[in-house]
């Protein structure tokens, strides 16, 4: 039988990381206590380590601040295919138009 893989929402992850952050627990009782598997704990300890630095970090994001700038990046990301489709149309119409 296989297993079903398990998904935690983002605030979850997030209080796991604050715990062993911020409370100084280990993450092998972390683990213990909560039924998690330490490599996805440890996994979250690093992508918040790198959302705190300034990096993308992998996977979705935990903090509030680094869910808004993927979101924002992927609005501009569509902003400039919008551009670039509309500056080929333009050109398109200008050659035409002689």
């Amino acid at each position: 039988m296989s297993q079903q893989r398990k998904t935690f929402d983002p605030s979850f992850k997030l209080q796991v990381v604050q715990l062993i952050k911020e409370q100084g627990l280990s993450v092998a009782q972390v683990c213990r206590d909560m039924s998690l598997g330490e490599t996805a704990v440890r996994r979250w300890l690093r992508q918040f380590s790198a959302e705190q630095s300034g990096q993308a970090g992998i996977g979705k994001p935990l903090t509030a601040e680094q869910q808004r700038i993927r979101q924002l990046e992927g609005e501009v990301r569509q902003l400039r295919q919008d551009n670039d489709l509309l500056k080929k149309a333009s050109a398109f119409f200008a050659r035409e138009l002689r």
